[in-house]
C-alpha cells in the first residue's frame, strides 16, 4: 500500500497491510501535525504533491527497503490539502521477522520520504506562512539519514 491522499489516514488499514505470518514486529510511524515548532504557534498546515510522482517514489521506497530486508512488507501513506493540529499526516507500516530490521527499515522509509517525494508543506503560523521542505535544501542527506536535521 502506497498512496497519496486526500481524506484522514485510516492508521489500523496502513498496519493491516503489513501484518504477515512471518513476522516477529510491526513498527509504525505516524507522523502528525504539531502545534508549537521552534516556539512559533502553527495554526494548520497544507500539503501539496505532484501526486503520480508522489506514489512512485513511495513505491520505489519500499522496494529500496524490500531489496536490503527481502522478507520486509512496507506501507505508506501520506496526507495532503489541510491539515489541522493532531491530524495525521504520513502513516508508515514495516514487518519484518525480526524488530531491528523493522525498525531500521521504518526510520530509512520516513527520511526517504523526506528526502525524495515531491510533497511540500505549508506551515501557517499565528504571524505568517512559509512553504517548508528539501525542494529548498533545509535537509542536508548521507546515505539516507539527514546529517543535519531540521527542527
Amino acid at each position: 500500500m502506497f498512496a497519496i491522499v486526500k481524506e484522514p489516514i485510516d492508521v489500523s488499514r496502513v498496519i493491516q497491510a503489513v501484518v504477515d505470518r512471518n513476522a516477529g514486529a510491526i513498527v509504525t510511524f505516524i507522523g502528525t501535525v504539531r502545534e508549537l515548532t521552534n516556539g512559533k504557534k502553527t495554526l494548520y498546515l497544507e500539503y501539496e504533491a505532484y501526486e503520480s510522482m508522489a506514489k512512485k517514489k513511495l513505491e520505489q521506497i519500499g522496494a529500496e527497503i524490500m531489496e536490503r530486508f527481502p522478507e520486509a512488507k512496507v506501507a505508506i501513506v501520506h496526507r495532503i490539502g489541510r491539515l489541522e493540529i493532531m491530524d495525521v499526516a504520513v502513516a508508515i507500516a514495516v514487518s519484518t521477522p525480526h524488530r531491528a530490521d523493522a525498525y531500521e527499515a521504518n526510520r530509512y522509509a520516513i527520511e526517504r520520504v523526506k528526502e525524495i517525494v515531491p510533497i511540500w508543506k505549508k506551515e501557517h503560523w499565528e504571524d505568517g506562512e512559509m512553504w517548508i521542505g528539501n525542494q529548498q535544501g533545509t535537509i542536508k542527506y548521507e546515505n539516507g539519514f539527514p546529517k543535519e536535521r531540521e527542527e
